[in-house]
């Protein structure tokens, strides 16, 4: 057919089409919605509107605004539900979760309380006899607290002497409820495999020799003997499942408890921040069980240094093709997208105090670390007496003939001269997860597949070297609309703080992280800059480095940075606690303590944006979810109180109770809280 004819049967058949077309949108217009909600304050995270009434048809929102117009959408069959005049938002987008390791088990768990080793010791004892945990099998314990309580005392000097004294015969693991720190009694250290695969335990002597590469990441007592804590990389060698998933046979029985523990606190999508491959079998069982109500990205976990080939290389082209096939498996899935790389840049900044010498932190920092000589007070809390001087001869010594320094005696002799233990002299700015070339190769590689890049960057030096990688990838393949993104962001220098909002990279802040807490900050402020005693006025001091600069939430929002939220669960607590978050982001405080920088607070709307519509964005899935708009998925919750109203009359600490009433995923309530 020519040219000029094609178009005479276009122009013949357009009064028709125009005329089918309206019957369409007449129809669609007329069709009855499924569900009316009225009788709420709707916040629609679209720009700030408000409405009251919504009405839904097929799960997708086809009205937001007045109740008479969402009532006129009402049919005989219409599902009239009334939110009681209660607030309503979107549902949540939870940014940063570790979703395997969410649901409550049968297991020892500590639950994050703070115990003294010879309390530890006790609580672990009792969970060897009511689990019947035999010799030379595993007590795992979880969600121990390793910045808070472990006081050690004459009986119980260190972990590994609380944990032998809990049974000398069972493989004891405590599980650091931070996911970075792990102790174990001395038969599970004895079960340390260096890399041959030989099985030397860790020992004094081994970790001159073997395990010289953890040699940071092992805690020791005033022998050099290892005290039990184990940190990091440093795991593998005595259980190589410690970094990934606790317990995933006994959740892979029950996965549909995933999303329900999410749906229960207004929770409906999610990036999982580690999904390693082994994992991926529970997101199957949830789907081909038609369980999810929670959209889910997975942030794919591989780790380059044990991917190394027989000749020492990384196996770059490995991960990336591994990656791959994962991402083309969930291709077109509505639920589950598997499209962002997680990366650690490095590990954690807090320290143990109760050590001889102190365990550093491992984070990479820009300046060393301090050397704090601590006392303890009546309280059973870490006090700072004085600062070792690292660059005085006596540590200059040291350092230059540490042999000198091995046998007890005359470790004893150091310490009693000086004040202080040898190892005290060494010199730290901690450590990159990797070597940097390697992180900088990796993440390119990555991005030029066409993966959205997700940091793990807790240190100063380590949010340098992420900026340094998201930067290099970008420009190697002229792409800077992905979605890249940062993880914690504990401590970051003012000029890279500015590079995050030029490079317009989403940040995943745990809110409810940026607090004052005694124990906590014993473990991290005296390590970075002098603290004299453990005085509020000692630790945070107004203007000082650590101050204006960690948990900088309001800074990346004024420089550019799209702020979205991130539970972390199972860090600190299971739950994850969204209003928790949202109330400390507001008023930078936990009930009972004083602020943390107030200066560095966000409003309410900014960190409800943060859970929702932000989140939506960085996952890729603002055009369906993240605000209460027509045309996007009905996922919405219904809350206790007003958080809004809440913050607007200077009561925000009063958020952190909330409760949600009710959850909806695609226009189906999948959560409703139980009546008292």
């Amino acid at each position: 057919m020519s040219t000029t004819k094609a178009r005479a049967v276009i122009a013949a058949a357009a009064p028709l089409l125009a005329l089918l077309a309206t019957s369409v949108a007449v129809a669609a217009a007329t069709e009855p919605a499924d569900t009316v909600l009225t009788d709420a304050r709707i916040y629609t995270a679209a720009g700030g509107q408000m409405a009251e009434a919504l009405a839904v048809r097929h799960g997708t929102i086809v009205y937001a605004g007045d109740t008479a117009g969402a009532l006129a959408l009402a049919g005989p069959a219409t599902k009239k539900v009334s939110a009681g005049g209660r607030l309503v938002v979107p549902g949540l987008v939870d940014s940063h979760i570790h979703p395997l390791d969410i649901v409550d088990l049968d297991v020892c768990d500590l639950d994050s309380k703070a115990k003294s080793l010879r309390e530890l010791s006790a609580f672990v004892g009792a969970c060897i006899k009511r689990y019947h945990t035999p010799a030379g099998k595993w007590l795992r314990v979880h969600q121990w607290n390793p910045t808070g309580g472990n006081q050690p005392d004459a009986e119980f000097p260190n972990l590994r002497a609380a944990l032998d004294k809990a049974d000398a015969h069972a493989l004891i693991e405590l599980l650091g409820n931070d996911g970075h720190h792990a102790a174990y009694n001395s038969v599970a250290l004895a079960l340390a495999t260096n890399a041959t695969g030989k099985v030397v335990g860790y020992s004094k002597a081994t970790l001159a020799t073997d395990f010289a590469a953890y040699r940071k990441l092992v805690g020791t007592d005033g022998r050099g003997e290892p005290d039990g804590m184990v940190n990091e990389d440093a795991r593998y060698s005595i259980d190589a499942n410690s970094m990934l998933y606790n317990e995933l046979e006994a959740v892979s029985k029950v996965p549909d408890k995933i999303p329900e523990r999410l749906n229960s606190v207004g929770i409906t999508a999610i990036l999982d921040a580690m999904a390693s491959p082994v994992g991926l079998a529970v997101y199957d069982k949830l789907l081909a069980g038609k369980h999810m109500t929670v959209r889910v990205n997975l942030a794919q976990f591989y780790d380059p240094s044990h991917t190394r080939t027989a000749d020492g290389r990384v196996d770059y082209d490995g991960m990336v093709a591994h990656a791959k096939e994962v991402r083309a498996k969930y291709a077109g899935n509505p639920y589950l997208h598997a499209d962002f790389i997680k990366m650690f840049a490095d590990g954690v900044v807090e320290a143990n105090p109760f050590s001889t010498p102190p365990t550093l932190g491992n984070a990479a920092v820009l300046e060393p670390y301090l050397q704090p000589i601590f006392a303890t007070d009546a309280k059973g809390h870490a006090s700072v007496t004085g600062y070792v001087d690292t660059g005085s001869a006596i540590c200059i010594e040291a350092r230059a003939h540490p042999e000198k320094h091995q046998a007890a005696a005359d470790i004893a002799a150091f310490t009693k001269a000086n004040g202080f233990h040898p190892g005290q002299c060494q010199i730290s700015s901690g450590q990159l997860q990797h070597e940097r070339d390697i992180e900088l190769e990796y993440i390119k590689r990555m991005h030029v597949a066409g993966f959205n890049i997700h940091i793990h960057a807790i240190g100063d030096r380590a949010l340098r070297t992420a900026l340094d990688a998201i930067e290099a990838a970008r420009a190697a393949d002229g792409i800077s609309s992905t979605h890249d993104g940062l993880a914690h962001v504990q401590l970051a220098h003012p000029t890279d703080i500015q590079r995050i909002g030029r490079d317009h990279l989403y940040v995943a802040f745990t809110y409810s992280w940026a607090n004052v807490d005694l124990d906590y900050d014993m473990t991290v402020i005296p390590f970075l800059q002098k603290v004299s005693g453990n005085s509020l006025g000692a630790r945070h001091v107004a203007g000082s480095y650590y101050e204006a600069n960690t948990y900088p939430f309001r800074a990346a929002k004024d420089a550019g940075a799209t702020l979205v939220a991130g539970s972390d669960a199972p860090v600190n607590t299971r739950d994850p606690q969204p209003f928790v978050n949202m109330a400390t982001a507001v008023t930078r405080r936990i009930p009972g303590e004083p602020v943390f920088n107030a200066a560095q607070a966000i409003t309410i709307r900014e960190v409800l944006d943060a859970y929702t519509i932000n989140g939506a964005r960085m996952l890729g899935r603002d055009k369906e979810i993240g605000s209460l708009e027509v045309g996007k998925s009905a996922d919405f919750v219904v809350l206790d109180r007003d958080i809004l109203k809440l913050a607007d009359g200077g009561k925000a600490k009063d958020i952190n109770g909330t409760k949600v009433v009710e959850t909806w995923f695609q226009g189906k309530r999948v959560y409703h809280a139980p009546a008292h």
